[in-house]
């Protein structure tokens, strides 16, 4: 077990604190042939998977009326940088229960 940690030890990024209920706004590197470019998806961190290199958290957001989610690796090299927007309280670990949810009801509440 010691050995593995070793070898994934180099490959861990520091990341800001990314938590249940944040909005963040993540910026990805997306190659298109031979140009790279950032594209930025913003919305609200509903689940955090695993831990260590495997680490995930997929975030949601409502893009022309329709939910859109995106899984994103912790320590991908195609992350650029994490921004948290605002903080949520939240008293659950996976908020699934907002893909049932439209407009307002779908809010998350602010961290004071």
């Amino acid at each position: 077990m010691d050995l593995i940690k070793e070898l994934t030890k180099s490959q861990l990024k520091e990341t800001p604190g990314v938590h249940v209920g944040d909005t963040v706004r993540v910026h990805v590197k997306v190659k298109e042939g031979s140009r790279e470019r950032i594209q930025v998806f913003e919305g609200t961190v509903i689940a955090k998977k695993h831990g260590g290199i495997e680490e995930t958290f997929t975030v949601r957001r409502i893009s022309y009326g329709v939910g859109v989610e995106k899984v994103f690796p912790l320590h991908s090299p195609t992350i650029d940088k994490i921004e948290t927007v605002r903080h949520g309280f939240v008293r659950r670990a996976k908020l699934y229960y907002l893909r049932d949810r439209v407009g307002k009801a779908a809010k998350v509440r602010e961290k004071l």
